[in-house]
C-alpha cells in the first residue's frame, strides 16, 4: 500500500496580511526511495518570521517561495527508511522538508542529532537556527563588554530569549522589549534579565528610559517600527545595532525612521544579517548552545501547535505575537 504524504503548499500570494486562503493541504503519494536516498519522518516543523517575507514576489536576500510548492520550513525527525550509506533507520535529522509529514532527500544538507541530552523539539529552537541566529548576532555585531547595556526586542520569542541570556552570561545587563505583561514577568523571572518593557503598556521610550539609566550600547532588533525609534533614541555613542527582523513591516507596510540623524550622531554601527550566509560559524555556536541547554543554563519556552493542518493558523499567530517562546508543529 503507497504511503501518503500531507503536504501545504502555498496557494496565493498575501495581499497584506497572510489568510488562510494563501495556503493549500494536499495529499500526495510517496514514491519509491531511490538508492542514496533516505525518507525522514518530521515529528516537528518550525514555524518563524522569514517564511513572511519569502511569500512575498519581491526582491529580498532569497528567492520567493513558489506557489504550488511545499511552504518553506526548517524539520526535525526520524529516518524511517534508507538507502543512504551515511544514515540509518532511527537517526535523528535536522532538515529544511518544510510544511509536511514526510520528507525525501540525497543526504545534503541533513545533520543528525541526538536527543539524549536535548530534547529533538530544541534543534528547532535554541540549539537551531534561531539559537545560532541569537548568537551570530549578538557576538560577532554587538560583541558585548562586560558591563555593558544590551537590549533586544520580541525578547520572549525564540530569537531574542537567546540574545538575552547569553548577554548575561557574557556579563552584560540584559534588558527585553515584549508585549504584554506575562512575557515580561517571563523574561525577567524565567529567563533572568535584568528588566523588561511592555510596549503595549505605557510611554515606551520613558519606560525604556528608565530601565537603561546608563544607555544603550548594544540592540537586537527584531521589530522595527516605533521600537526601533525608541531604542535609537537611547543608543550611546558607538553603539551597536544587529538587524536580525523586522517583523513590523512584514505585512508591507513602510517603517519609516522618525530620527535618523542619530545613527549619525551617535557613530551607530547597524548590520543587518542572514544567519544562513555564516555557516562557517554553526558548529561553535551549536556547540555552546547544546552544552547550556543540555546543563539547563540556558532556558526556553515553546508554543506548540497540533498537527499540519493547524500550521497556517499558528503561523498566522505568530506574526502577530501570539505565541509564546519558540513557535512549532508537531507532527507526530
Amino acid at each position: 500500500m503507497t504511503q501518503i504524504n500531507r503536504q501545504i503548499l502555498l496557494a496565493s500570494r498575501p495581499q497584506g496580511g497572510v489568510t488562510p486562503d494563501n495556503f493549500k493541504l494536499v495529499e500526495t503519494p510517496l514514491a519509491p526511495l531511490a538508492d542514496g536516498e533516505v525518507r525522514v519522518r518530521n515529528h516537528y516543523l518550525s514555524l518563524d518570521p522569514y517564511m513572511r517575507g519569502r511569500m512575498n514576489d519581491s526582491k529580498s536576500y532569497a528567492a520567493p517561495q513558489p506557489l504550488d510548492e511545499v511552504m518553506i520550513g526548517g524539520t526535525v525527525g526520524e529516518i524511517v527508511e534508507s538507502k543512504h550509506p551515511k544514515f540509518a533507520v532511527g537517526n535523528k535529522v535536522v532538515g529544511m522538508f518544510g510544511w509536511q509529514e514526510y520528507g525525501t532527500s540525497d543526504g545534503k544538507g541533513l545533520q543528525k542529532v541526538d536527543d539524549t541530552h536535548v530534547p529533538l523539539s530544541a534543534y528547532l529552537g535554541a540549539v537551531g537556527m534561531p539559537g545560532v541566529t541569537a548568537w551570530y548576532g549578538l557576538n560577532r555585531i554587538i560583541a558585548p563588554k562586560a558591563g555593558e547595556t544590551v537590549v533586544v526586542s520580541a525578547a520572549s520569542g525564540a530569537v531574542g530569549s537567546v540574545v538575552g541570556q547569553l548577554a548575561k552570561l557574557a556579563g552584560c545587563r540584559a534588558v527585553g522589549i515584549a508585549g504584554g505583561a506575562d512575557k515580561c514577568r517571563y523574561v525577567v523571572d524565567s529567563l533572568g534579565f535584568d528588566a523588561c518593557v511592555d510596549y503595549k503598556a505605557g510611554n515606551l521610550y520613558k519606560d525604556l528610559k528608565a530601565v537603561t539609566p546608563d544607555g544603550v550600547d548594544g540592540y537586537f532588533e527584531n521589530v522595527g517600527g516605533e521600537v526601533l525609534d525608541a531604542v535609537l533614541a537611547r543608543m550611546n555613542a558607538f553603539g551597536r545595532i544587529a538587524l536580525c527582523g523586522m517583523i513590523a513591516g512584514y505585512d508591507g507596510e513602510p517603517l519609516p525612521l522618525k530620527y535618523p540623524a542619530l545613527l549619525l550622531t551617535q557613530r551607530l554601527l547597524v548590520q543587518g544579517f542572514i544567519v544562513s550566509e555564516h555557516m562557517e560559524v554553526w558548529p561553535e555556536a551549536l556547540g555552546q548552545l547544546g552544552m547550556l541547554v543540555a546543563q539547563k543554563k540556558l532556558h526556553y519556552r515553546e508554543t506548540i501547535a497540533d498537527g499540519l493542518e493547524n500550521a497556517p493558523e499558528a503561523f498566522m499567530g505568530l506574526l502577530k505575537g501570539k505565541n509564546f517562546g519558540k513557535q512549532l508543529v508537531k507532527l507526530v
